[in-house]
């Protein structure tokens, strides 16, 4: 696959999990990569890992969800590094857990808050220019339960689903300038994130079932890092422009991106 020399990409989320993944993967392809959460230890952490290898990046801590932060991460990144061709929002919560009648309403809405508003936010700051300079890729991390109903986790399905319609409609949008974005499913895999949802008291009251497993595969000792290096090879793979005819299309880790390519009677990959 081509590499992402000359690219700078900026990843929500980038202190741990998928998004210090993928920030890693776009740095080992050559990108110049922000990193951005609240987080500023993780975030230092994820640079160190990515300066360690010979890679280019910065840490701006900031809210996703604060316009404010928002541009200050606009500013020293291209201040650092130059304008931005890939945006990676990955940034989200796992919370509230439970029936739609029974959760609170101001951190229902915060979870949207957290994928949606966040989400508009960076395409806000990052899209604008990649329509000027005719060129860019937005990847939104979203995830499988954005298409499939699972009860007691309407905050996040909620959230997840609208972040998938978003997309489609950055995609057809952009498309005609250049730019093109897509949503991904980035598996199953036993992130902080998890760990987050269990130690929630409603995951425990209304979802013990998955909390039981989760922690199971907790206490198991589950290696994550094939999973985790199974979504950034496929942030790196749609970052490339190889697959930029699938813009708007959510696409998991196990897909086949060639064969999609395929159906659409779009040209294979180099």
């Amino acid at each position: 696959m081509p590499g992402l020399e000359n690219q700078v990409a900026v990843v929500t989320g980038g202190g741990r999990g998928f998004g210090r993944a993928i920030a890693l993967r776009f740095a080992e392809d050559g990108a110049s990569v922000v990193v951005t959460a609240r987080s500023a230890d993780q975030l230092d952490e994820t640079v160190r890992l990515i300066k360690e290898k010979g890679g280019k990046a910065h840490a701006v801590p900031g809210d996703v969800t604060v316009a404010a932060d928002v541009e200050r991460v606009k500013r020293e990144t291209e201040a650092q590094f130059g304008p931005v061709s890939l945006l990676v929002n990955n940034a989200g919560v796992p919370w509230p857990f439970g029936p739609t009648w029974y959760v609170d309403v101001e951190r229902w809405w915060q979870a949207q808050s957290t994928h949606v508003r966040a989400a508009m936010l960076y395409i806000h700051a990052f899209v604008p220019g990649m329509i000027e300079r005719g060129s860019g890729r937005v990847i939104v991390v979203s995830s499988g339960i954005g298409r499939a109903v699972r009860g007691n986790m309407s905050g996040y399905g909620v959230a997840k689903a609208t972040q998938i319609r978003l997309t489609q409609f950055l995609a057809e949008e952009a498309r005609p300038h250049g730019v093109y974005a897509f949503s991904i499913g980035p598996g199953n895999v036993l992130t902080e994130f998890a760990n987050t949802g269990i130690s929630e008291a409603d995951a425990q009251k209304f979802m013990p079932e998955w909390v039981e497993s989760m922690r199971q595969r907790l206490d198991a000792g589950e290696d994550i890092s094939e999973g985790l290096a199974k979504a950034a090879n496929l942030c790196a793979n749609l970052a490339s422009g190889q697959f930029d005819a699938l813009s708007g299309e959510f696409l998991g880790v196990d897909d086949d991106l060639a064969a999609k390519l395929a159906e659409k009677g779009a040209a294979s990959p180099r």
